[in-house]
């Protein structure tokens, strides 16, 4: 037993992979090449139809799908199944996301025609935070035993934080003015009270300053940290193989700009979605924890991939038909994200107002003061 404590304290060997170096260089050309095509999309703002993030959606769902195919019958079945399962939690966190998302949008009045432009910065800003994340966390678990015991940590910590949130009903409030990275911006920059199309800066007066949009966009950029801090230790506890990480984040990040729009409505149904990823979160979890154990122990027993991907996908199954059942009656009711609240400066809270005609948005803007307009400090 000493020998076996003594063993298990040992810095771990290299993590293993199933890619070449070749295989890591295609996999990130494809991503700029997507993420290169995004751009081009959106560099004329417009409104996002249905049919176009549907489109975009149903080929960022195929394209995953396809990849993973290619990896279960070139790597074998236990492969696969890692890859299936690490992407099936990064896209169920990525849609918890959207909320934050959706929210941010909202508070900041982001125009429809710059939504997705905003989006896709997020996006870029959350891979290159997951790639970062990604490497650092392959080298703690490659040089320290313990790793998997923190990660599995991390995330009992973050289940429990989800849930009680979940129970309260505030765990998407947002409160602009609270935000610290807003706070910095507006310290040492100054800021448009109105958005300039897609510039993120503008020079007036012989003064650059920011525009509402790149405040979004920064607010985005620290919403963005959170969530590769859950869920890179949630996909690590799927699989151990870096590659693997890096291609089930990469394929659930990119996809999120259509999914946006797709889901923007149905967001708001899903409102026992928190008991859901708290409990894949713990599960995960656990799942680290016994892992860990049993390097120490070999009678502790682990969880099976294909085990994992089992309870994960009854787990959303479960917490999507109950979401639908309990807001089965709300359809007939404005739509707002998980029954989220926009927190003003003042701490108050308040739900979205009833559409108004043209002729009378055009005598609001006449009365409103400057001062209520996005971005305005």
């Amino acid at each position: 037993m000493l020998a076996q404590l003594t063993s298990s304290a040992a810095p771990a060997s290299a993590l293993t992979t199933v890619a070449t170096p070749l295989m890591w260089a295609l996999t990130i050309v494809a991503v700029i090449a997507l993420i290169v095509v995004d751009f081009l999309i959106t560099r004329r703002p417009h409104e996002v139809s249905m049919r176009e993030a549907l489109g975009w959606s149903a080929f960022y769902i195929a394209l995953p799908l396809a990849f993973g195919g290619w990896i279960w019958a070139t790597f074998g079945s236990s492969i696969g199944v890692q890859y299936l399962t690490g992407y099936l939690v990064e896209k169920s966190l990525s849609v918890d996301n959207l909320f934050v998302f959706m929210l941010l949008l909202s508070a900041f009045a982001v125009p429809a025609a710059l939504q997705q432009r905003v989006l896709l910065l997020g996006i870029v800003g959350a891979l290159v935070l997951r790639g970062v994340f990604i490497a650092v966390g392959a080298a703690v678990l490659a040089n320290l035993s313990w790793a998997f015991l923190l990660f599995g940590a991390i995330l009992l910590a973050t289940a429990v934080k989800i849930l009680r949130d979940q129970i309260k009903g505030d765990d998407h409030e947002i409160n602009i003015s609270e935000l610290r990275s807003v706070k910095i911006i507006r310290r040492f920059m100054p800021v448009t009270d109105d958005y300039r199309g897609p510039a993120l800066s503008v020079r007036e007066g012989g003064k650059r300053m920011l525009t509402p949009l790149a405040v979004v966009v920064v607010a985005i950029f620290a919403a963005d940290i959170v969530f590769a801090v859950d869920s890179v230790p949630a996909v690590y506890g799927i699989t151990s193989d870096p590659y693997l990480v890096f291609a089930t984040n990469a394929f659930a990040l990119l996809g999120l700009r259509a999914l946006y729009f797709v889901l923007q409505s149905a967001l708001s149904k899903l409102v026992h979605l928190g008991y859901g990823l708290a409990t894949i979160l713990a599960f995960i979890g656990v799942k680290l924890v016994l892992h860990w154990a049993h390097g120490i122990w070999a009678g502790v027993p682990e969880i099976p991939t294909l085990a994992s991907l089992g309870v994960i996908i009854g787990v959303l199954v479960i917490v999507t038909f109950t979401s639908l059942h309990a807001t089965r009656d709300l359809d007939t009711e404005a739509p707002t994200a998980d029954g989220a609240k926009l927190v003003g400066a003042d701490g108050s809270a308040s739900t979205p107002a009833p559409e108004t005609s043209d002729d009378e948005k055009a005598g609001e803007d006449q009365d409103a003061p400057s001062g209520s307009r996005p971005g305005t400090h």
